[in-house]
């Protein structure tokens, strides 16, 4: 797979790995982040290494990061999505979706899927919206803090 950048003004999107600050990246979602805190570097490590992941820079410091798990034909889930605090409010989230909704390998999928506890403002912009029969779908959940305390995704 190529890689996807874009630029506007001091900023940009790209998927390259290379870029992708992995120090920062990991504090967020192990630390602020409440849908991953206490997230094991292990488990971090292989998210990375199995989805499609966006940063956002200026000047070479990561600002804001996404991830995509897809097949790249039919279906794809977005998460971990965030713009560090000190850059919010400049509509850079918007951008990083934008980025993401016009990645050429995310085209044509028949499904889209996200989780969020308080962005459905910024998601409905892009044509997610909640789910229209919630009992064709469901989940297996485990969550985090049982599975990182039994050590079942530590090395």
């Amino acid at each position: 797979m190529q890689t996807f950048a874009r630029m506007k003004d001091s900023f940009i999107v790209s998927t390259d790995p290379a870029l992708l600050d992995k120090e920062t990246i990991f504090s967020y979602l192990h630390h602020e982040a409440y849908w991953s805190l206490g997230l094991p570097r292990d488990v971090f490590e292989r998210s990375l290494e199995h989805s499609l992941c966006f940063g956002i820079y200026q000047h070479n410091t990561q600002l804001g990061f996404a991830r995509v798990i897809s097949d790249f034909s039919t279906f794809a889930y977005l998460c971990d999505v965030f713009i560090l605090t000190p850059y919010r409010g400049q509509g850079l989230g918007k951008w990083l979706m934008e980025s993401i909704m016009d990645h050429p390998d995310l085209q044509g999928l028949r499904r889209f899927y996200l989780v969020t506890r308080d962005a459905h403002g910024l998601y409905k912009h892009y044509g997610f919206s909640s789910l229209d029969d919630c009992g064709r779908h469901m989940e297996k959940v485990v969550p985090a803090k049982v599975l990182y305390e039994r050590g079942q995704n530590q090395e």
